[in-house]
């Protein structure tokens, strides 16, 4: 039971540019089940990365360095990092603009059966596997029977996370790494994530080694199955802690009872920051809401949406008035990015339904600057594109926010410049500003695209998952922040989340989708 599966001894992590990570000493034994977890920024993507090959362990030169990695070349990786490739991906292999009809892409049963003897190549024949996949125990498990032959474009975050995780099951990999595997999933995708979890952890425990290896990587101490048994903790590009998880539950304890005593503190120090900032960025959002909009913010008055024989909407009578922060919420794949998706423009469908945005139906004269203008964006879709243009210095991705551009394409003025470092500041980025979008981890990025949508006190602030990848020091920030920016009465928030403990107390009113139902929404007032 000793012996050893990975051992990093007096290790360092690089790529052939630049070292990640100075120094580090792990070992992964047989019965070991391990966490890695840490804030954002502290290593642990780094650490992932060079598990999974896209960066490498060197011994140091000069020490007794070592590296025994029984799994190298044999690891496949599910994270949110993982997940937006792929779309990125599909995105460049669209070939809709030259087609007489919308190209789905690949589907989740071309996707998974690449790894059963199928082609990666476009529009290549389908191995005889492919259309048994119903059948093996790996899709059940990860339950995605029912969505094979959507295109993966076209699935939820839960959707194609599950997607991933099967094919990266089906793969043969020796070892899988799951990154923060619960982000985005609703309570029924949690529950088959945790089944499968221990199951697989089970057997390997029980010494069955034809069930592959599994590292779990999480944000926070949050939904840790009860089969992890070690933990090793990364803090600024160091291990700070390593050992049984009972000792680290008690450390967390500590740390917890300490940060009680000084959170209130803490939280006013931050909320006085923060009136200091948006005080004198006022000028700003003065003019960005200078133009006068009904109390009647968002209408759907009998909407209906999807493809082929898949209805996601079906007769949506929904209005947000000013003021009516809404949470959204429904099951994976119910439509809740679709409605963010008819609201910003990112849907094309928007033009043909009854869809009024400030007073005007969508497609009868406006421009889609004339939308985002009034809208702050947190969403799976805008982190998408960021990545992709992700050369972007951090300063710049907040300075975009006030031009709705992905990216900035003119001279910020010096106004812009000094309301950028104060938010990058108030959110611990002080420093950075020069530092590429790229570089950051997926959690870092998706706090940087908060600041981005809030800087302008937007009409609407619309909020798809935005805690995604976030560790419990900026979670707890971000909720603050959207909790603050709410009561100033200037900015209604629409926020889609799965977790209940990211319901924000502003948020009384409820959309709750029911796919499969008649009607397939409720409208619910919540007692706060």
């Amino acid at each position: 039971m000793s012996e050893e599966l990975i051992a990093l001894r007096n290790c360092r992590i690089q790529n052939k540019i630049k070292t990640f990570f100075p120094e580090l000493s792990w070992e992964f034994k047989k019965g070991e089940s391990w966490l890695v977890i840490g804030p954002n920024g502290g290593g642990k993507a780094d650490f992932v990365k060079a598990l999974a090959g896209q960066l490498s362990f060197v011994p140091i030169s000069g020490s007794d360095g070592d590296y025994k990695n029984c799994f190298e070349k044999n690891v496949a990786v599910v994270s949110l990092e993982e997940a937006a490739s792929l779309i990125e991906e599909e995105r460049n292999r669209d070939e809709s603009e030259y087609m007489d009809k919308e190209d789905i892409g690949r589907t989740g049963r071309a996707y998974i059966s690449e790894v059963l003897g199928g082609s990666s190549k476009k529009n290549a024949p389908l191995p005889e596997i492919a259309w048994r996949l119903e059948t093996m125990a790996e899709v059940k498990l990860c339950g995605v029977e029912k969505i094979l032959d959507r295109g993966l474009r076209y699935m939820s975050t839960g959707e194609i996370r599950r997607t991933l995780l099967c094919r990266a099951l089906l793969s043969g990999s020796k070892l899988l790494v799951l990154s923060d595997p619960f982000a985005g999933l609703d309570a029924e995708s949690r529950r088959i994530l945790l089944e499968f979890f221990t199951t697989i952890v089970s057997k390997q425990l029980s010494g069955k080694e034809d069930f592959p290896h599994i590292i779990l990587c999480m944000e926070r101490f949050h939904e840790i199955p009860e089969s992890i048994n070690r933990v090793v903790e990364f803090r600024n590009k160091k291990i700070s802690f390593c050992g049984p998880r009972e000792e680290y539950e008690v450390l967390l304890k500590k740390e917890e009872e300490a940060k009680a005593a000084t959170r209130e503190s803490e939280k006013t120090a931050f909320l006085a920051e923060l009136a200091k900032i948006r005080s004198e960025s006022k000028a700003i959002s003065d003019d960005i809401n200078s133009v006068s909009v009904p109390d009647s913010l968002i209408k759907f008055d009998g909407v209906n949406v999807g493809w082929e024989d898949h209805h996601v909407l079906v007769d949506l009578e929904w209005e947000v008035k000013k003021g009516d922060h809404y949470l959204v919420r429904g099951p994976n794949g119910s439509g809740k990015t679709t409605i963010m998706e008819l609201i910003t423009g990112d849907n094309m469908q928007v033009f043909r339904e009854p869809v009024y945005l400030f007073g005007n139906r969508r497609g009868t004269g406006e421009t889609i600057w004339d939308i985002k203008r009034q809208l702050g964006i947190v969403s799976y879709r805008l982190h998408v594109e960021y990545r992709m243009v992700g050369g972007t210095d951090l300063q710049n991705v907040i300075i975009s926010g006030f031009h709705d551009s992905i990216g900035l394409y003119q001279n910020p003025t010096d106004y812009e410049i000094a309301v950028a470092k104060a938010w990058l500041k108030l959110a611990g980025f002080a420093g950075r500003e020069r530092e590429s979008f790229g570089n950051l981890s997926y959690g870092e990025q998706r706090a940087i695209l908060i600041l981005r949508a809030a800087v302008k006190s937007p009409r609407v602030l619309i909020l798809d998952e935005p805690c995604h990848g976030l560790d419990e020091n900026y979670r707890e920030k971000i909720l603050n922040l959207l909790e603050t920016i709410a009561e100033t009465g200037t900015t209604t928030l629409l926020h889609v989340t799965h977790d209940p403990s990211e319901v924000l107390p502003c948020e009384r009113h409820v959309l709750e989708l029911h796919p499969g139902e008649t009607p397939m929404y409720k409208i619910i007032e919540r007692n706060v």
